[in-house]
């Protein structure tokens, strides 16, 4: 296997207050390290979150990286960031299937979620990218518009595809539910959410799923790092830029 760095960036545990944060990690095989960076912005209230695990299920060393950017509040974020990947590495099938395993502990832990909302007045959701790390398998899953970007070879490679509402196949998915997209400000669901795919939004629930889009890639010695970012990142930089100026 090769030597793979991973950056997280833009997404936070930290609130408004706080100052930004980073630091990083390396696994006990010495196979990949892993950093991270944040900063709360100019928002009064932070809703994004991080989570990075060096794990061992069944003798494999296994990294879990995720990045959540929450809308509406902090509660989904923070939900996905606590529960997502122990429910992930506690599935039966985690090692010999690990896309089946990661599309069911995404379901598990939106149901699980919406569960927990039952007494909230207010909805709350959040978007998720994630890289599970299994051997010389890289097996990178979104819901939303988080990105992740590889570089292979020297050049940026997006393995996520940014879930929006005016994508003609999510737009189909969404009006064959019964919903519509429509203009305000950016495309939205039902006139409200700017992302087709995420956890919670218990009220939209029926067309804005959090089924994941996985995406598996060989780790070898062209693959050199992954980035890990909330639409904070991407919204203001290329993949492009972003990855020359690691």
């Amino acid at each position: 296997m090769g030597y793979l760095n991973s950056v997280l960036s833009q997404s936070s545990q930290v609130h408004a207050d706080d100052a930004p944060v980073s630091g990083g990690g390396l696994s006990q095989n010495g196979k990949f390290s892993y950093g991270y960076a944040s900063s709360p912005g100019k928002r009064s209230s932070m809703e994004d979150f991080y989570e990075t695990r060096i794990d061992g299920v069944d003798g494999e060393v296994v990294g879990l990286f995720g990045v959540f950017d929450g809308h509406g509040g902090a509660r989904a974020a923070e939900y996905v960031k606590q529960n997502l990947f122990s429910n992930l590495i506690r599935h039966p099938k985690f090692i010999s299937d690990t896309k089946s395993a990661i599309a069911d502990a995404y379901s598990h832990t939106d149901s699980e979620f919406l569960k927990s909302e039952n007494t909230q007045n207010r909805d709350a959701g959040s978007t998720a990218s994630t890289a599970i790390l299994v051997g010389d398998r890289l097996l990178v899953a979104n819901v939303g518009d988080s990105r992740a970007v590889i570089c292979r070879g020297g050049n940026a490679v997006a393995v996520s595809r940014d879930h929006k509402p005016d994508q003609t196949d999510e737009r189909q998915r969404i009006e064959d539910a019964g919903g519509f997209v429509m203009w305000a400000g950016t495309w939205r669901v039902g006139g409200v959410l700017a992302v087709s795919r995420a956890f919670g939004d218990r009220l939209l629930k029926q067309f804005v799923v959090a089924d994941p889009e996985i995406q598996e890639e060989k780790v070898d010695n062209t693959l050199e790092f992954l980035i890990l970012a909330s639409d904070g990142l991407w919204d203001v930089v290329t993949n492009e830029v972003c990855l020359f100026s690691i």
